[in-house]
């Protein structure tokens, strides 16, 4: 028998539209319309939110950990899972696990890891940040673990497309030839240029290839220049390009951000990503990663060296600074954490609130604190008050 369930709050954003005193319907785990509340049909269970604003559910295509795991650390699906449980606690419905650059044994556990995960609530896929980047370029990135791709990489990569849900990988111009990325785009895999001083016209070239996205804009790339527009030039004029974006303030200065968001070509956009660490959910003082000593301090994370190391932020902490600090209306800034992700990972189902669509939402208060997260229209998360909307 079917389950039929309206949620009805006193404002439901769709991803496009807001809407005053509706009902989102579900149907057996999708979103069936939106309608006036006094339109219910009789046949659906309503559950009432209040003043509660109604959303849809962040898309997160760069978590690297939460709830104290780190996937680099332990790649396996009791990982993944308690990194998916985590960030559902702050509004994410769908999210990339992300692999940092790490030795051929590790990110064979970690595609395991993946095709054994498809399936649990929230994981949309893997994110392949490296190996092959740039050494000029590394970040936190161990520069061990760095190298060009060859044509066993390939293979393998090939082989494991396909199997592990959506699959986005960050590659450097510099380790990965435009032919190998030809090859990855026909794999299935969505290509992003990151962790590189490539030229503007070489990150066109990768464009014409089937790059398709740009990995944290501004951090560990080849900046803008007056003579030469590096990878940031080309992410904002390039409409192919859609690009993540980490706003918490310490990665990119606000100024920055809210240029780079004006200046975006499309239809690509800026979308935020979190590059969350395993601290997400936790009160641990840092981590360690292929070795290397992470310190949680005052809101970031870094090396011994204060090389920036990920980010200690969720992603309704980065919609907040979009909307507070950036000064983007709410409804952008809610859709740069869900319908412009889905978007560019083409998760086709993900991100909005239409009819056929996933029913992964979130409930905020007034004050744009987390309430409850519902996936395929259940509860997956909620808050000391959030009992009432139990399913």
């Amino acid at each position: 028998m079917s389950q039929q369930f309206a949620f009805a709050s006193q404002r439901i954003f769709d991803g496009e539209c807001l809407w005053q005193e509706h009902a989102l319907l579900v149907r057996d785990g999708k979103v069936m319309e939106i309608v006036p509340q006094a339109e219910v049909p009789d046949d659906y269970v309503i559950k009432q939110a209040g003043d509660c604003l109604l959303a849809p559910g962040f898309v997160d295509l760069q978590v690297n950990g939460g709830g104290g795991v780190l996937f680099n650390n332990q790649p396996d699906r009791e990982a993944i899972e308690t990194i998916c449980r985590t960030h559902a606690g702050f509004g994410t419905t769908s999210l990339l696990v992300t692999l940092i650059s790490d030795s051929e044994e590790v990110l064979a556990h970690a595609i395991r890891a993946g095709q054994s995960a498809v399936g649990v609530p929230g994981f949309l896929g893997l994110h392949l940040e490296g190996p092959h980047l740039s050494q000029s370029r590394k970040g936190t990135h161990d520069p061990a673990k760095i190298r060009a791709m060859t044509d066993q990489d390939l293979t393998v990569l090939a082989a494991a497309a396909g199997t592990f849900g959506r699959q986005l990988i960050t590659i450097a111009p510099e380790s990965v030839s435009l032919e190998q990325v030809r090859q990855l785009v026909a794999s299935g895999y969505v290509v992003s240029l990151g962790h590189t001083d490539a030229t503007a016209n070489q990150a066109m070239a990768y464009a014409e290839a089937g790059a398709t996205m740009v990995t944290h804009l501004f951090n560990a790339m080849s900046q803008l220049g007056n003579r030469e527009p590096g990878l940031v030039g080309a992410a904002l004029e390039e409409g192919r390009f859609s690009c993540g974006l980490i706003a918490d303030g310490f990665h990119v200065d606000s100024a920055t951000m809210n240029i780079a968001i004006r200046a975006k070509n499309g239809p690509g956009r800026v979308f935020l990503v979190t590059d969350a660490m395993s601290t997400i959910g936790t009160q641990d003082e840092g981590l360690t990663l292929n070795g290397r000593q992470i310190y949680r301090r005052e809101g970031c994370l870094t090396l011994a060296d204060g090389t920036l190391a990920g980010a200690d932020i969720d992603m309704l902490s980065c919609v907040r600074y979009a909307h507070t600090v950036l000064g983007l209306p709410l409804v952008e800034a809610l859709r740069m954490a869900s319908r412009y992700p889905a978007e560019a990972i083409a998760a086709d189902k993900k991100g909005q609130l239409k009819p056929g669509f996933d029913a992964d939402f979130v409930f905020l208060d007034m004050h744009l604190n987390w309430h409850s997260t519902f996936i395929a229209g259940a509860m997956v998360a909620g808050s000391a008050n959030a009992s009432e909307l139990l399913v």
